[in-house]
């Protein structure tokens, strides 16, 4: 552990960037096994996200740090090396599948959404059963493998989803199934535990005091250094079970408590933090990103004022529908709104705006550059941005 009491604010960046694996440049041969299964360690919570105005938010995390790899075999490897499995985490996510075990109180406390039509079922308890009956049977099983049943009119606005859908997903959020892969257009294959997770993870048991003991072990390597209040949320955890653990891995020494220039909270640095002089490179980030995941600790960091206004109405947008932040170096030095328009084959840049403080040109220059990279990984013909700003101008030209 780093024999030390305080960080400055720089410090404090370089670290959590570099448990984050920030503090390796992208490989040049991204493909290879040993570079996802790293990337993974250090994000350890990779949160799902399908919103495809750019390409789904997890997979971006991965372009982040390793550039231009292949995403079919990456999914692969996700869903076929039985490393990993989808769990209710921070939000939908995929994780170990060693982690399956520490998430078994999540899976025993979990409750139907309140609008949930199977809260109305006179039969639920038959219908859940009827469900589990067909995946023993005939395995890996979506909501559209199931006979249909009435429910409930769709309203305008709603995200629908259908009454075999809603029996699936409870049946995962309880532990009865897992997800075995997700098809091409998102949608995921349920199957039985025993036949998706390997048998040493299903037979462990730990008391729940344990199993947050790890959770948070595993947040604190993955954050760097961090306030309780970031550990808690790395795996939505509640603050009030999380404070007595902290002390708990203090006292053992897994966490140092220090404190961080500028910060108002108490930080705790973990036992294996590395504190690289510099953090060098550039990358767009994913708005769902742990870096900037939790908005108070971007803010606290980087300096860094972050909403996702998808939800947004348009006229009440600051920023606009899908912003990436860009990270330079150790800094978050600008934020853009991206698309891709696929039928054009273009890249859209509708907006892109310079932090407070950051160098034009040089910003200019590196944010160039990753957007001329990812269009081409995204097989985007044309980049296309708008020269209203002077740091649009500036982007454009070398664009």
């Amino acid at each position: 552990m780093l024999r030390r009491v305080s960080v400055s604010a720089a410090e404090a960046r370089c670290i959590a960037l570099a448990a984050q694996g920030f503090d390796r440049a992208r490989p040049n041969a991204p493909n290879d096994v040993r570079h996802f299964r790293r990337a993974m360690a250090a994000i350890a919570v990779l949160q799902l996200d399908f919103v495809n105005v750019l390409l789904p938010a997890h997979f971006m995390m991965i372009w982040s740090r390793l550039g231009a790899y292949d995403r079919s075999r990456f999914e692969r490897y996700l869903y076929d090396s039985g490393e990993h499995t989808e769990q209710w985490a921070h939000e939908a996510s995929i994780v170990a599948s060693s982690d399956w075990p520490l998430l078994q109180y999540r899976r025993r406390d979990y409750s139907q959404w309140k609008t949930s039509p199977l809260h109305k079922m006179p039969d639920k308890a038959a219908y859940l059963d009827s469900i589990l009956a067909h995946v023993d049977a005939e395995g890996g099983t979506t909501s559209n493998d199931l006979p249909a049943v009435a429910g409930p009119k769709r309203k305008a606005g709603d995200w629908h989803r259908s009454i075999p859908r809603w029996g699936l997903e409870h049946h995962f959020g309880s532990g009865n199934l897992a997800v075995r892969r997700r098809l091409k257009n998102f949608q995921r294959v349920y199957d039985n535990p025993g036949r998706v997770i390997d048998d040493c993870h299903l037979a462990r048991s730990l008391d729940e005091a344990d199993a947050q003991r790890e959770l948070l072990r595993k947040a604190a390597r993955s954050l760097g250094v961090a306030t309780c209040h970031d550990l808690a949320d790395y795996y939505r955890m509640k603050i009030g079970m999380v404070m007595p653990r902290i002390e708990e891995l203090v006292e053992e020494g897994a966490l140092r408590a220090i404190s961080v220039d500028g910060w108002s909270e108490p930080a705790y640095l973990a036992a294996d933090a590395k504190m690289p002089r510099e953090i060098r490179g550039a990358s767009l980030l994913s708005p769902f990103d742990p870096v900037v995941w939790f908005r108070p600790r971007a803010e606290r960091l980087f300096g860094f004022e972050y909403r996702i206004e998808i939800y947004v109405p348009e006229s009440k947008r600051r920023w606009g529908y899908y912003v990436l932040p860009f990270r330079q170096c150790d800094e978050l030095t600008a934020r853009v709104d991206l698309k891709a328009d696929r039928k054009n084959s273009r890249l859209l840049v509708q907006h892109a705006y310079l932090e407070s403080g950051a160098a034009r040109e040089s910003t200019a220059h590196a944010l160039a550059a990753e957007l001329r990279s990812l269009a081409e990984w995204l097989q985007l013909e044309e980049i296309q941005i708008k020269k209203a700003s002077a740091f649009e101008k500036a982007l454009a030209r070398l664009l």
